[in-house]
């Protein structure tokens, strides 16, 4: 214990040494928790849609009105032709094209139905998609309140029809950053303790100092240990950080007990901080390191289930997802935070990552080569 409290003071002196690397390690973590969820928005608004209007009636104003009212899209172009209005879009200034066509509003009297052309740009798949789904939830609205209309005065036969009411649990108000901030908050954890680890013996390697520390009796778990600790607990510091900030700036409060989450994050920061002393471990510069752990990040975060559920990844995906850590912590992050799940729930979870600390700790241990 005494050699590692002698290699813990030199850590913590080293740490506070550099304010520039403490003033990232603190400030730059909370400032991109405090921008990234407002970026970071699920919800596709301003929308550009050109309409093709061949009818020019009663019925196709009135479902013009809707679309534009409804807030999610805005009109760029009011076109007498479709060739018009797809030039728009070859100029990217419209992003769907709604052409209705003539005799709209006789078709819909008349004959009780009527087919219109919806043309989407497809280049952002994710704003197409959405943005015609959206455009097509309009439309059935519009089409249900004309049939409302058209319907026959009451005491004749009506067509019967069945309402859905859906209720939404744990995130009542579908708010995107309520979804988002746990796991941004998951990733900033990963990345500060994984580079900072990563680059720790490697700059002891580059400046020399790793020579002394190699001719001194010390041992390689407590080496190891004098290097991990300081900044486990610096990743506490960060987490405790992050916590406040989404409660703060989004109103963010844990339903389940804030101790679930420490404890997981105690034995998710020893996996993490284990892996970048193992990749520290086997690179000779600090460049060599950057890379490499810039390699695993960028594996961690697409396949953590932050941006896609990993259910519906390929299945080889949600195979290599399985050895993502990430995808732990990001899963218990939106378990106790928006579900309010107990240790018991997410011991799976932390079963798991205990063996990646174990391993990957002991791994660290056995690859450092200690000369003397």
């Amino acid at each position: 214990m005494r050699t590692i409290r002698f290699l813990l003071q030199k850590e913590f002196r080293q740490i506070f040494r550099n304010k520039i690397i403490l003033a990232m390690i603190i400030v730059m973590p909370a400032i991109q928790l405090m921008i990234l969820p407002l970026a970071a928005d699920y919800e596709v608004k301003n929308i550009n849609i050109a309409i093709v209007d061949n009818d020019r009636s009663t019925y196709s104003q009135r479902l013009i009105s809707t679309i534009t009212a409804s807030g999610y899209f805005r009109l760029t172009g009011y076109n007498g032709s479709f060739k018009e209005a797809f030039q728009l879009m070859e100029q990217d200034d419209a992003d769907l094209i709604l052409e209705v066509p003539s005799g709209f509003e006789k078709n819909l009297i008349r004959e009780d139905e009527q087919k219109m052309f919806i043309a989407v740009n497809a280049i952002n798949g994710v704003k197409a998609n959405l943005g015609g789904s959206y455009l097509s939830s309009i439309v059935k609205n519009f089409n249900k309140d004309i049939r409302l209309d058209l319907m026959p005065a009451k005491g004749v036969l009506q067509t019967p029809t069945i309402e859905i009411v859906s209720t939404n649990w744990f995130n009542n108000l579908l708010n995107y950053r309520v979804f988002m901030v746990p796991g941004i908050l998951a990733i900033l954890i990963t990345m500060i303790g994984g580079f900072l680890s990563c680059l720790n013996i490697v700059k002891e390697k580059e400046v020399g100092t790793i020579e002394q520390i190699n001719v001194t009796p010390i041992k390689k778990y407590n080496f190891i240990l004098g290097k991990l600790i300081p900044f486990w607990v610096l990743g506490n510091v960060v987490f405790t950080i992050g916590l406040l900030i989404s409660w703060l700036i989004y109103g963010i409060i844990p339903i389940g007990n804030i101790g679930v989450l420490y404890a997981f994050i105690a034995v998710y920061l020893l996996s993490v901080l284990g892996f970048g002393l193992l990749i520290s471990t086997f690179c000779e510069t600090q460049q060599q390191a950057m890379f490499i752990m810039f390699f695993f990040m960028m594996v961690f975060i697409l396949l953590g289930g932050l941006f896609t559920s990993i259910d519906s990844m390929p299945m080889w995906a949600q195979a290599i997802s399985k050895l993502n850590p990430v995808s732990y912590l990001i899963s218990v992050m939106r378990m106790v935070i928006l579900k309010g799940s107990s240790m018991k729930d997410i011991l799976p979870h932390l079963g798991i990552t205990f063996v990646f600390a174990l391993v990957l700790n002991v791994l660290a241990v056995i690859n450092y080569k200690k000369t003397s």
